[in-house]
């Protein structure tokens, strides 16, 4: 039976500055020699497998077939990968390795990471996280582990569970798990402690959890082992370290009998070549002919020469999962090139209708509004390509630049309109550039500040490139936007976002709020969080004179006005 190892110092006998010891590799017993092994016989009932707290939607729906029946092993026995794997009771943090992985949110919070790592590092992760502009669901970021036995600390965000979305939730759990890994590589380094990437209050239930993250390290050792010396799986709990030995023997097998267990034990979906679930909407679909759907007869069960993964796929009842799948969820399941047509239908159906907004020059205003699931897609899909991008020369116009806070603590962007000149501009280029910079701030409620200050003869974009914008923003910037303070709005400015609110967005565009003067503007965003060009205060004056008085705290120059 594996057991946990004292935690002993190997630096003098002296415990670090928080009061645990070091823990070198040596201590810690590689998964290939500890003591504990499979008693169960492949065709017994395996009474402990269960999970009475939580089903595992991912084991089969009976235990009945056992034996393995001639099948081969989709893990087999490798004494080169399981050397390299180890299973330890403890922190990560105690242990003397390249790095530890840190189980945090998207904001990299102190509050929200693994329990006692901010305490054992001391205050300097916590401030260098913060300079790491955040880190998104499933990714993983770097920092140096400072009072830490490790060398460095890989910081992931796991997702949030919710049954009927279990196949995304597993994936970016997977994709966390090979995101520190390769991560781990970039860097040069060979050695890592895990802990467990989930939290109870995102509501991952353990045991799938931990089929996600075996298999993901299985299938990654599989192609990586040369440049990994060490894989420490750390528990904190009982029940953790109890779930792990039961499905260590499934994905990494010591022996030719672990080996046949795991066969019948094995869930029936155990993932691609990366771990990942294999979603049956993106498999090549053939239809058989109209004449041979009538002749060909139903088989009363699986083939013997069907490929291991499609064996297990017949094996699964289906109906064991209906319980756990919402069906209108289910339901939207469908062909993907009907589901294309459908929708090219209704964008051309919508276009017809708006082809006197296009006349006018209002734009493209007349496609079909996207799903959430369809702007979280075209999100990721600009933010990748802008966090790749050199955009250097979009920031040289300082077009959109971050400012300070606003009076009541949230973060502002500054949007310039005379900075705005739609023929110099690459309009593909500066949505990536605002993509990137809204990013980080777009996670929790913000402010915009917009100085129309003499713009009003500079072209703008039109509605449909706005409504494109704001699509590709999605639908946390409408959530977390707290309100857009128009500095010197016109006539026209003010006809543009009275089309904004009914042909593009009610809710995003009820939150201008006009200001005419600087001096109105800096009882919501005071003067100090804002870098202004000096032709607004010009602006300001030609157009507010005799109102009052501006003192410009940085160079303490006072704007008389006449």
């Amino acid at each position: 039976m594996y057991h946990q190892l004292p935690i002993e110092s190997t630096r003098g006998d002296s415990p670090t500055d928080t009061g645990d010891y070091v823990v070198t590799l040596d201590q810690v017993p590689r998964w290939s020699d500890a003591e504990y092994r499979w008693t169960l016989e492949p065709d017994s009932e395996d009474s402990i497998y269960t999970n009475s707290h939580f089903p595992d939607p991912l084991t089969p729906a009976s235990t009945s077939e056992s034996g393995s029946n001639g099948l081969v092993s989709r893990f087999p026995v490798d004494h080169e990968i399981n050397s390299k794997v180890y299973l330890w009771r403890g922190h990560p943090w105690n242990l003397e390795v390249d790095a530890v992985v840190n189980s945090t949110n998207e904001n990299l919070d102190e509050a929200h990471s693994s329990p006692g790592l901010h305490a054992a590092a001391g205050p300097g992760l916590a401030e260098e996280c913060a300079t790491l502009g955040g880190c998104r669901t499933g990714m993983a970021k770097m920092t140096s582990a400072y009072d830490l036995p490790a060398r460095k600390v890989i910081h992931t965000v796991g997702p949030k569970y919710a049954v009927k979305y279990h196949t995304a939730a597993e994936n970016a759990l997977s994709h966390c798990y090979r995101s520190c890994l390769e991560l781990l590589i970039e860097n040069g380094l060979r050695s890592i402690a895990m802990g467990c990437i989930y939290t109870e209050s995102k509501n991952y239930p353990r045991e799938p959890a931990a089929h996600v993250a075996i298999r993901t390290v299985r299938r990654f050792l599989e192609k990586q082992k040369d440049k990994i010396t060490a894989i420490v799986f750390c528990t904190s709990t009982t029940t953790d370290t109890e779930i792990y030995k039961r499905l260590l023997p499934l994905y990494f097998p010591r022996d030719k009998h672990e080996e046949e267990v795991a066969i019948s034990k094995l869930p029936a979906d155990v993932g691609d070549e990366n771990g990942e679930t294999v979603i049956d909407e993106r498999k090549i679909r053939i239809k058989p002919l109209p004449n041979a759907r009538k002749s060909a007869p139903k088989p009363s069960q699986p083939s013997d020469d069907l490929p291991t993964s499609d064996v297990g796929l017949v094996r699964r009842n289906s109906s064991y999962l209906e319980a756990y799948l919402d069906p209108a969820f289910m339901s939207i399941i469908k062909d993907p090139d009907q589901r294309r047509k459908e929708q090219w239908e209704k964008a051309a159906q919508a276009q017809r209708g708006w082809n006197c907004a296009k006349m006018l020059g209002f734009g493209d205003i007349g496609a079909p509004p996207l799903t959430a699931a369809e702007e979280y897609s075209l999100h990721s899909r600009y933010l990748a390509k802008a966090n790749s991008a050199n955009l250097s020369e979009i920031a040289e116009m300082k077009i959109v630049y971050r400012g300070g806070v606003d009076s009541e603590g949230r973060p502002v962007m500054v949007v310039v309109g005379a900075h705005f000149l739609l023929r110099c501009l690459d309009l593909e280029r500066f949505v990536l550039y605002v993509v990137k910079e809204f990013e980080p701030i777009i996670q929790k409620p913000y402010t915009i500040v917009y100085f129309h200050s003499a713009a009003s003869l500079q072209p703008q974009p039109d509605l449909g490139f706005m409504r494109r914008l704001q699509q590709i923003l999605g639908r946390k910037h409408q959530r977390n936007l707290h309100a857009i303070y128009v500095l010197h709005p016109t006539f026209g400015l003010k006809a543009a976002i009275f089309a904004l609110q009914l042909f593009v967005d009610n809710v995003v565009w009820k939150k201008v709020v006009y200001v005419d003067r600087l001096l109105q503007l800096f009882k919501y965003v005071p003067r100090e969080q804002l870098t202004i060009p000096d032709f607004v205060f010009q602006h300001d004056l030609e157009v507010n004179g005799g109102k009052g008085l501006i003192v410009d705290p940085r160079t303490k120059y006072v704007y008389q006005r006449p």
